[in-house]
């Protein structure tokens, strides 16, 4: 029986489309999808004749983020710190220094590190079906992909912490109204508006697009990499807590968890 690909690619004129396709698990990212999709990233970065790329996933999700049913038997601690500074990290890195504009088109459930991966991208549109959560503390660990260096960049400082320490659903619309979506369509219009909003980008001046990029990521204080670093040394923190146990446990089970602090 052939391999189902994790993350699938096309292309229509200057534009690649990269489109995570786990649709039966949400397009959760396990160690497969996570090599897959960094694979694309690297590969049309490297791609003089792309100057504009989609990220997307297929069916109801965006991407729903780590894959928790591996992360059950993953370890915690150190282990889940290795894992955020060897596959979650180059994923931001990557679309954060692509040397052309990325664009996040949400067509669903996006949550923890699938929120952050659609912030570390330069253009975020979404269906008015989409919805977003951090989702972190919601199994007792700290964030990462990222989102520390995005969220509060993006939306500010009180917004970033309201949506981290209080993770909930938000509508496409809130969403929007929070500074996090450039664009909010119909659904029926989504895959219209993405490609034409793709094609604009792509005429565009793509060296010029990169050097903005590039000029923008340095203007802000903290370095990327030193914001990356933190987050995975407060991953190895909540990794090896009481609360992430009980939280990845509650999740799994499709139970409330009851955290201790510990």
């Amino acid at each position: 029986m052939p391999h189902t690909p994790a993350v699938t690619t096309s292309t229509q004129g200057d534009v690649r489309t990269i489109r995570l396709a786990r649709p039966a698990r949400m397009n959760s990212l396990d160690l497969n999808a996570k090599a897959q999709l960094l694979d694309a990233l690297r590969t049309v970065a490297d791609d003089p004749d792309v100057r504009a790329v989609v990220l997307t996933g297929s069916g109801r999700a965006f991407c729903v983020g780590q894959d928790l049913e591996e992360a059950r038997s993953a370890g915690g601690g150190q282990a889940m710190a290795d894992a955020v500074r060897e596959q979650y990290n180059p994923l931001v890195r990557t679309l954060l220094t692509m040397p052309k504009p990325v664009v996040a088109a949400v067509n669903g459930v996006a949550a923890g590190a699938g929120m952050a991966l659609a912030l570390a991208c330069d253009v975020r549109i979404a269906a008015s079906s989409a919805t977003f959560t951090t989702a972190f503390a919601g199994i007792g660990l700290s964030c990462d992909t990222g989102i520390s260096w995005t969220l509060p960049r993006i939306a500010g400082r009180a917004v970033a912490l309201d949506l981290l320490l209080r993770p909930r659903l938000l509508d496409a619309a809130e969403a929007r109204d929070l500074g996090l979506l450039h664009q909010v369509v119909a659904d029926e219009d989504f895959e219209g508006t993405v490609r034409r909003s793709a094609a604009e980008l792509a005429a565009g001046p793509t060296r010029a697009f990169a050097a903005m990029k590039t000029a923008v990521t340095l203007s802000f204080g903290p370095a990327l990499d030193a914001a990356l670093e933190r987050e995975a040394e407060q991953i190895a923190l909540t990794g090896a807590s009481d609360d992430y146990r009980t939280g990845l446990n509650a999740f799994l089970t499709k139970r409330k968890p009851v955290f201790t602090g510990r």
